[in-house]
């Protein structure tokens, strides 16, 4: 009878942090039992967990968009001696306050922009970007600041996927004449969300499988696996001929041009 009484209680206190996205078990109690993809992040997470070490152990991890805080908790399980996890969401941020101290988990939040991580001054072992990128605005400028300012090693990155699987060579110049190539179905294509995607009016662009690779290859990140269809762990590499060196001027222009809204689910 205790047992129900407290699971009671849990279940009240987790219900008063709002609709959660994440769902995280809590001493027996789902964060969101009716989740409309199933046991979400977990069931991606089997899928490509094997992909990231198992010991991260002297590691510093950066979770960008860390939502309801279910992978920063897993990089703390996984003995990360220091987790920081981000959202411009305070509901978010709370939900993942909770969740962290109830695993009793030593993890630091902050409320932070992508579009600012060059403030943290530091750079981590493993940034994980996960199910970020099609709520923002300025998507490729965030990747750039990312390995400008805040990678050092290892990068995660997670997006939705919408078109073509195919991924078609991509020369390295194009006449200005010749136009066949962007009809090609494995051409990088992002998609752009005018009015609102499944509902959410922070779902802004959707890349098919070739812009996302072609998008991560730009601003300096080399594939070392795809684990996941939706999921790559990426390196550092050589910034490639316009990428990266943001120059301030043009960066606080697009901050500024940026509601802060925007960035729900950051």
């Amino acid at each position: 009878m205790r047992l129900a009484e407290e699971s009671a209680a849990l279940r009240r206190e987790i219900d008063a942090l709002g609709a959660w996205f994440h769902n995280i078990d809590l001493d027996g109690v789902p964060t969101a039992p009716d989740h409309f993809l199933g046991d979400y992040p977990r069931v991606k997470w089997t899928r490509f967990s094997d992909a990231i070490p198992a010991d991260l152990t002297g590691k510093s991890v950066l979770d960008i968009g860390c939502n309801g805080g279910f992978y920063a908790i897993e990089m703390k399980r996984r003995g990360a001696e220091r987790v920081l996890a981000v959202d411009s969401d305070e509901r978010y941020l709370a939900q993942a306050r909770f969740a962290a101290a109830r695993t009793g988990q030593d993890i630091e939040f902050r409320n932070l922009s992508v579009y600012d991580v060059g403030t943290l001054g530091e750079r981590f072992d493993v940034v994980l970007f996960l199910g970020v990128l099609y709520h923002l605005r300025h998507p490729l400028l965030a990747l750039d600041l990312i390995r400008e300012h805040a990678a050092r090693d290892l990068f995660v990155f997670q997006s939705m996927q919408r078109g073509a699987q195919d991924v078609a060579p991509v020369a390295e110049d194009y006449d200005f004449w010749k136009v066949d190539h962007f009809a090609d179905p494995g051409y990088p294509k992002l998609h752009f969300i005018e009015h609102r995607y499944a509902n959410d009016w922070t779902n802004w662009w959707i890349p098919n499988r070739a812009c996302t690779e072609a998008m991560l290859r730009a601003s300096g990140f080399a594939l070392v696996s795809h684990p996941e269809e939706e999921v790559y762990v990426c390196r550092c590499a050589p910034l490639p001929p316009g990428a990266g060196a943001i120059h301030p001027a043009r960066a606080d222009a697009l901050r500024r041009d940026t509601p802060s809204a925007e960035d729900h689910g950051l």
